[in-house]
């Protein structure tokens, strides 16, 4: 089965680095790449699970629990994608509502990780982490500040950039 560039990403990102931030930030650029009405629900489930994970790590209860849950209800909705993505859907929600439990109980952070399926996407994604020298299944590295705060402490000149230059694209197409 053929799977997008952006979701290998997500998988290395979420199995070797864990960086949750870094995961949202691959998945949501694919997910706007679609027109409006045509955007993968699947995918905002995955960014938010990505997101709760990230605020768990960083002892965020409230923000991690928001998220899972949001994720969870979108998720539910979603099953028949899960064969698609070499994911087991059951697994993969038992995991979640596990997860949940344990936020709400104000439990530390461990390592998640997705029940992929797919024999083939699993070895795929093994190879290229060896191949770029990452480790698939490593675990958190709850020393690391910047993977931890990642939204505070990444450079967000770009981001700065674009919003300025898309406010001053609607302020000259309403001209």
């Amino acid at each position: 089965m053929k799977y997008d560039i952006e979701y290998i990403n997500f998988l290395l990102q979420f199995h070797c680095e864990r960086d949750y931030f870094e995961c949202h930030e691959i998945l949501e650029e694919f997910w706007k790449k679609n027109p409006v009405n045509h955007r993968n629900d699947y995918l905002v489930g995955l960014i938010q699970m990505s997101v709760g994970l990230y605020h768990q790590r960083r002892g965020n209860y409230a923000g991690a629990l928001k998220m899972i849950t949001n994720s969870i209800h979108i998720l539910h909705k979603e099953k028949i994608i899960f064969p698609k993505l070499g994911l087991d859907y059951d697994k993969l929600l038992k995991a979640l509502e596990k997860r949940k439990l344990e936020i709400m109980n104000h439990q530390a952070y461990y390592s998640f990780d997705l029940p992929i399926v797919d024999k083939s996407l699993l070895e795929h994604c093994k190879t290229l982490a060896k191949e770029s020298q990452r480790n698939w299944g490593e675990t958190s590295d709850l020393s690391n500040e910047y993977i931890l705060h990642k939204h505070m402490k990444r450079d967000r000149t770009e981001v700065i950039q674009e919003r300025e230059k898309q406010l001053l694209q609607r302020q000259a197409n309403r001209k």
